[in-house]
């Protein structure tokens, strides 16, 4: 992928990059042929229409005085997709190839909630790198923080939300608010990008690095790293060495 001004970078399978208006994007596809097709999704949006969404987002969803503003940024334009964002385009190419009367209204949703789905995993890209040095500048950061510093130790809601002086309910709502998951699908998400770091350990065996990251069952482990990754831990580690 080419973008102006930018490094080059690899896109792939399951990730989003979002491009300002009018900006010219290169694709290359070193491994398509007539035999071997690629392909992806471009999407198009009106800049009216992003800003009226998000415009509506600050005015009824942003009464807290912790809550961030809702924004879509090109800062952190390059992203991994979640389930909720994967499922959110999945149904609006559904929606948009069908000969439902009403897919207009339906697809206006749909985008809605994709834009917000966005919105949030760009936050928590943003907010997890800032944690990192301004972890006592809110309240989210700190409890980021806190589970990165922890991630190879039992992490619980409950704990968490005491760090954060919310009841637990309370907490958990808040959390996924904020960035779109819930705490354990970002301890996970977080403890598999550590995980695909110390895989480049050829001394590292899966066992331990399974306990290394804080997973006390390695077949979960397993499981839950080929579900991400789309292959298991030991293959992941034949291919980095």
């Amino acid at each position: 992928m080419h973008l102006p001004d930018k490094p080059s970078f690899d896109y792939l399978p399951g990730e989003t990059v979002i491009a300002n208006a009018r900006e010219k994007m290169l694709i290359d596809f070193p491994e398509a042929s007539e035999l071997n097709a690629s392909q992806c999704i471009a999407l198009t949006l009106d800049g009216g229409y992003v800003a009226e969404t998000v415009q509506y987002l600050n005015h009824h969803y942003n009464t807290s005085n912790e809550a961030a503003s809702w924004k879509l940024t090109f800062d952190h334009y390059h992203f991994q997709n979640n389930n909720e964002i994967a499922l959110s385009l999945n149904k609006l190419i559904r929606i948009c190839c069908s000969d439902d009367l009403a897919k207009n209204v339906y697809a206006d949703l749909n985008l809605k909630e994709l834009l917000i789905r966005l919105m949030q995993s760009q936050r928590l890209k943003v907010s997890s790198a800032e944690s990192l040095t301004h972890s006592n500048s809110s309240r989210l950061n700190y409890v980021l923080n806190y589970i990165q510093q922890h991630l190879g130790s039992k992490i619980s809601v409950d704990l968490l939300s005491r760090k954060a002086y919310l009841g637990r309910n309370h907490f958990f709502k808040w959390f996924k608010e904020q960035l779109g998951i819930t705490p354990l699908e970002y301890i996970n998400q977080e403890r598999i990008r550590m995980a695909k770091q110390l895989l480049t350990d050829k001394n590292s065996s899966v066992g331990e690095v399974s306990l290394q990251c804080g997973f006390n069952d390695v077949n979960y482990f397993v499981r839950l790293f080929k579900k991400t990754e789309g292959i298991t831990p030991g293959a992941y580690q034949s291919v980095r060495l």
